[in-house]
């Protein structure tokens, strides 16, 4: 290749990286794999070191990928104190072995390494001052990030107070850095995206995506509500006695801070070699993704001297695992059609092992993705778990490909009732429109309705599917009209199985406004959403007759869910439904209890109170108890919070610090549901303005 095609190839690799830098950092949404990306990005960094005039300031091999919110509203940005850089990676062996004779030939001495997994997360740099979490930025570009502090400080594993100093064997500084990862365990995601599709809206496509995703959700409470976890790697601080990176991590975990216990002191090639070697397969029996391992000089002094390059340290580099992947022959495609009506193409695949398990089904995502990939029945296609959790077909062998196939072509009706597809110009998927007919949206709303978030009725999808196909339930609200005689007609149904369905059915009559208003099922509106709209209207009736102006202004309700509130009211079916939820005595407004809550802010949250406060210690109670909370007596695994007054009793302090229990004081706890904004020790006065 010469100067002139190399300068057109180095144009195209840039746009092309810095279009994809984009769908990962700021949209969390990317359309090619982490190792189809780095190849990429080596071949650009190729051309470069060949043709060098060719690098220029603004080039992808110069610059870390911003994941700054463009929405000025959004987030304040802040410079880093200290630039975060990327890592070097490299998925062989080889290029380690170079690594280590590159850094070898700088010292006389014997190196020493840390190896640790690579969480695939989203970074954070955290400041503490006074033992106290002060800030929370993202990378952003390096040097700038976004402050995220609020949502921050509702994810459990990050401490917002540290023990006193006094009790550690080496004391934290006055003021530090210590960053990390902040990842979405696999639970979550399932959960979330579960959740995503049901409110027909595209899932995450990874559970880094999602972990980035929700770190810049506005709503700190749909933060803590997503569960995120977070693992912490790098101190920056000058602290006597702690001259390695082993060392600095020994006393950030007596600290309190979630540090991994999978690491290693490795002294050779050959160790860290076997430590690859085991994490390649042990890593998919983790709670949370991984996709490599970081090696990282020991030695203080050593990485002192080796330095930097503009992106990256030299003294660490990340091995990264390829992605799992089988290669297996598709054998036919189903079509799924789900309660809100979107359908999913499933491939079925010739049975393959993947990861520990037989795969033989895997999600085609839509059209676009099967014609992006030209996938076609009877192709050898490649099969990876996504996010290690979810089979997903990523491509075609071409080269094995059947000389008679032809192009797959999408279908156009609905395969359960025949109705004519329909696409929304801006959704990936189909969606068939008739949704008082079709068969899996009648009983998949009914499914909804009976689940254990909405109404928590007895049953499942076999009751609903005899239910139904007998004609004795066609929508939520002919449950309410079921008797004993009709329910022992069903197959293998006798007397406890009908006590106890019809029991729970008149326990039903009783969940909180909220719960009902989120099983009715309207489009877009989830179990967080509904008790949104339940606190700020009140009852059903009002929010019915709310006009669009007056829904946008509510709490977290955009133009969205407000259009899509307003065409569910408008609906005869839906109307003609609630008028017989009405009369079976469902809950169409907030009880007296639910309106006296202030807020769901500790919802579900136990707390342990010690020490004296500025108000009685039956007050404090009382005040966590109308945002949600429970108070109570003991610390335990299951404990949220230890809310520390002056003078708090010191056996409970420190079960808390050794079970990693935040601790907060009382400035703490009232900036936490809301009473106070941006006073107190976690902010400088200065931040007020933030809040």
């Amino acid at each position: 290749m010469n100067r002139s095609q190399a300068a057109i190839r180095v144009s195209e690799l840039k746009s092309a990286i810095n279009e994809h830098n984009k769908k990962y950092y700021v949209l969390n949404a990317p359309t090619i794999s982490d190792f189809e990306y780095d190849m990429l990005l080596q071949e650009l960094t190729t051309l470069e070191k060949k043709f060098p005039d060719l690098v220029t300031e603004d080039s992808p091999t110069q610059n870390v990928g911003s994941d700054i919110s463009t929405e000025s509203r959004t987030f304040r940005q802040y410079a880093h104190k200290y630039p975060m850089l990327s890592l070097g990676n490299t998925y062989s062996r080889e290029a380690l072995k170079e690594f280590h004779n590159r850094i070898a030939k700088t010292t006389d001495r014997d190196i020493e390494y840390v190896c640790e997994l690579k969480f695939d997360g989203t970074a954070i740099c955290l400041t503490y001052k006074n033992g106290k979490l002060f800030r929370a930025l993202t990378r952003g570009d390096g040097t700038v990030g976004d402050d995220v502090t609020r949502n921050v400080e509702r994810i459990k594993a990050i401490p917002s107070s540290l023990p006193p100093a006094s009790s550690c064997k080496i004391p934290w500084p006055d003021e530090f850095e210590i960053r990390g990862e902040i990842l979405m365990p696999f639970s979550s995601f399932r959960e979330l995206n579960a959740l995503k599709e049901e409110q027909q809206e595209t899932p995450f496509a990874n559970p880094r995506n999602a972990a980035a995703g929700t770190l810049k959700l506005l709503s700190a409470d749909e933060v803590e509500r997503r569960g995120l976890d977070c693992f912490l790697y790098h101190l920056i601080a000058d602290i006597p006695g702690i001259e390695t990176h082993w060392q600095a991590m020994e006393a950030a975990l007596e600290w309190g801070f979630p540090i991994s216990k999978h690491r290693k002191l490795c002294r050779d090639l050959d160790q860290i070699n076997e430590f690859l070697d085991y994490w390649d397969t042990a890593r998919t029996g983790l709670k949370v993704a991984t996709d490599g391992v970081v090696i990282k000089i020991n030695d203080f002094s050593l990485q002192r001297a080796l330095g930097m390059t503009a992106k990256s340290p030299r003294w660490a580099t990340a091995y990264k695992f390829k992605a799992q992947q089988a290669a297996t022959k598709l054998l036919s495609v189903d079509f799924q059609v789900g309660r809100t009506g979107a359908v999913t193409p499933v491939a079925n695949l010739q049975p393959v092992l993947l990861s520990g398990t037989t795969v033989k089904r895997a999600s085609l995502h839509n059209a676009d993705q099967i014609a992006l990939h030209d996938i076609r029945l009877g192709d050898t296609v490649f099969v990876e778990k996504g996010g290690e959790i979810i089979p997903k077909v990523v491509g075609v062998d071409l080269e094995v490909r059947p000389q008679d196939t032809v192009p797959f072509h999408y279908i156009t009706h609905c395969p359960e009732c025949g109705t004519a597809l329909e696409r929304d110009p801006e959704e990936a998927k189909h969606f068939c429109p008739n949704r008082w007919g079709c068969p899996p949206q009648i009983k998949g709303r009914i499914e909804h309705f009976m689940s254990r978030k909405a109404m928590n009725i007895l049953g499942g999808e076999a009751l609903v599917d005899q239910l139904y196909s007998k004609g004795m339930v066609q929508d939520p609200s002919d449950l309410y009209d079921l008797t004993p005689e009709v329910l022992k007609s069903l197959d293998n149904w006798g007397d406890k199985s009908t006590d106890n369905l019809l029991k729970s059915i008149d326990a039903s009559r009783n969940v909180p406004f909220h719960r009902f208003l989120y099983a009715i099922g309207i489009p877009y509106v989830g179990e967080t959403t509904a008790k949104y709209l339940a606190s700020h209207f009140g009852s059903l009736d009002n929010l019915r007759n709310a006009p669009e102006e007056v829904l946008i202004q509510a709490p977290e309700i955009g133009e969205k869910i407000a259009v899509s509130i307003i065409r569910y009211f408008r609906e005869p079916q839906i109307l003609k439904m609630l008028d017989k939820l009405r009369t079976a005595g469902l809950p169409f407004s907030q009880g007296t209890d639910e309106s006296a809550r202030l807020s769901d802010k500790l919802l579900e949250k136990q707390l342990v109170i010690s020490g004296n406060f500025s108000r009685s210690r039956e007050e404090m109670k009382k005040l966590i108890e109308s945002h949600g909370g429970k108070v109570i007596s003991a610390i335990s695994g299951q404990t949220d919070y230890l809310l520390a007054g002056e003078k708090p009793g010191p056996a409970k302090w420190q079960k808390a610090t050794k079970l990693n229990i935040p601790i907060i004081n009382e400035t703490d706890f009232l900036r936490l549901v809301g009473e106070l904004q941006g006073e107190g020790t976690v902010f400088e006065a200065e931040e007020k303005t933030l809040f």
